[in-house]
């Protein structure tokens, strides 16, 4: 816990952290650990990456992806393909290694790294549109690039490119087509399907997402995308018990993270990374300086984005684990080199990790790129339904940022069946009334029944994003029309609230049943 709270403050991804630790146990180090099984590594490597692509895809916001997708799917292959050739050609001609071994090395590191760039990003003000294009691209490059290291580490001649290139294209559209119909079927169930417990659904939404990677692979398509596309779908479902779900992922996500770092300490030799320190400079600033920055300038070329957010772009291609778990591949393949591969990979990633991580927010700075229009914060909710009541309780928190900061009860303007009746302030719980004034910070307990679930909830939201006029101003929304003014009756806060819940209370079900925990 000490080593991601040094992360968190630092700005570097907790990749160098774990993988010191990793190190420090292992061969030259405090415990002199013997480890080199690189099949298990690279195992639990993939293990570890579903698990962060799931966390990944699940903290993925759509109306921040959707507008920069086809942006990220281009610089997610035909930007990996330039970089794999500039780089290879690198690696070949001032490292001198054969071409089997720098196609290797180009595909590797041409793959940014899901878990640094989302630790990394999410704590740097930047538009949306920016961290949209980069984490979706991190998400995707993952799928194209496993699919060019296993055709390089394969035994015996290339194939033709065209053949490749198939391939590649075949395998996407198959784990696109998966990810994509397990995500909606997963979320179609959950929202429909009450379990008996609420620690069910962080378990039930990781379980789903790690099918939709089985299934990918099963099916000969690419699991990795797969895997993020559910997650994507599901993260943004609106599922019963959300923030619970989000923290879940996230406690596991760092414990992926955590064990797949170390285990690859455990399995470099560092006596040996003393010959491959310089040749690894060589590449990475190959590929930092070069391959990267035509990767994104001449893929993102049709899109007209500025010239400075392709630049910051192009510095934010942050690498990590997923290079070295990829530099597995062909020691298990028993390709020729391939622990020279693998310590060039190490030390690449290690020392431009150290470079980019911390001066992200610096060159971001330089460049007059900052989020200068903050969204408001979106509402905190959280639903957990009742099934034998046939009605839903949501748990709403009002963020700092929120626009609904100022807005009365009756303002709301909740739809007919759908009621706050409940207030929790500075410690202290109260029922509303209409007059009643919500505040930063409130807790708010909204009662809805089946049929206006998802439209109280997108009321709440749409008043959170504009204020009280939300829905006459064009922030969408339900309640602008035919919604129900019962909450909006006049009378003290001890008259309008108490027999509205009550009677909210009957026509979900009623009498004892009041005490049916969701």
């Amino acid at each position: 816990m000490v080593a991601v709270r040094i992360s968190s403050r630092s700005g570097l991804p907790s990749l160098l952290l774990y993988l010191g630790i990793g190190i420090a146990l292992g061969q030259d180090g405090i415990f002199d650990v013997k480890f080199d099984n690189a099949e298990l590594t690279q195992v639990i490597g993939y293990a570890a990456l579903v698990v962060i692509l799931a966390e990944g895809g699940l903290g993925a916001k759509w109306k921040e992806v959707r507008p920069v997708l086809p942006a990220a799917a281009v610089v997610s292959t035909l930007g990996v393909a330039i970089s794999v050739a500039v780089t290879a050609s690198a690696a070949h001609y001032l490292v001198g290694l054969d071409w089997r071994q720098a196609l290797i090395i180009g595909a590797v590191v041409s793959s940014t790294d899901a878990a640094a760039v989302f630790s990394v990003l999410r704590r740097v003000p930047l538009p949306p549109r920016v961290t949209g294009v980069l984490e979706a691209e991190s998400g995707f490059n993952d799928a194209p690039v496993v699919i060019l290291v296993v055709a390089f580490s394969a035994v015996g001649p290339v194939e033709h490119w065209y053949v490749l290139v198939g391939e590649i294209a075949l395998e996407l559209a198959i784990g696109a087509a998966i990810g994509v119909t397990v995500g909606w079927l997963g979320s179609l169930g959950l929202r429909h399907v009450a379990l008996p417990a609420s620690g069910l659904y962080p378990i039930a939404v990781m379980a789903i997402a790690v099918s939709a990677y089985a299934a990918g692979a099963m099916a000969h398509g690419s699991g990795f995308l797969a895997v993020y596309l559910a997650a994507m779908i599901l993260g943004n479902s609106k599922l019963p018990h959300w923030p619970a779900t989000l923290g879940f992922a996230d406690g596991l996500g760092w414990l992926a993270q955590i064990g797949m770092f170390v285990l690859l300490g455990l399995l470099v030799t560092p006596h040996d990374l003393v010959d491959d320190f310089w040749p690894a400079v060589v590449v990475g600033l190959v590929l930092t300086m070069v391959a990267r920055p035509l990767s994104v300038f001449l893929s993102l070329a049709p899109f007209r984005l500025p010239a400075r957010e392709k630049a910051l772009m192009s510095w934010a291609g942050l690498r990590g684990a997923v290079p070295i778990v990829l530099a597995t591949i062909p020691m298990v393949s028993g390709v020729e080199g391939s622990t020279r591969i693998f310590n060039i990979v190490f030390v690449l990633v290690i020392v431009y990790t150290l470079v980019q991580g911390p001066t992200l927010p610096w060159v971001a700075a330089k460049l007059k790129i900052a989020d200068d229009q903050a969204e408001p914060d979106d509402l905190g909710v959280e639903s957990a339904p009742l099934e034998r009541l046939r009605g839903h309780l949501l748990s709403v928190s009002v963020p700092p940022q929120s626009k609904m900061h100022g807005v009365e009860v009756g303002e709301l303007r909740l739809p007919a069946g759908a009621a706050v009746t409940l207030v929790v302030r500075d410690g202290k719980s109260f029922v509303p009334a209409p007059t009643t004034v919500l505040r930063r910070g409130d807790e708010l307990l909204v009662v809805a029944t089946d049929p206006v679930r998802d439209t109280a909830e997108a009321r709440l939201r749409a008043v959170g994003e504009g204020g009280k006029l939300a829905g006459w101003l064009g922030t969408g929304g339900a309640g602008s029309s035919g919604t129900s003014r019962a909450s909006a009756a006049p009378g003290p806060q001890g008259e309008s609230g108490i027999p509205q819940a009550m009677k909210l209370t009957k026509k979900l079900g009623g009498g004892s049943d009041t005490k049916t925990r969701p």
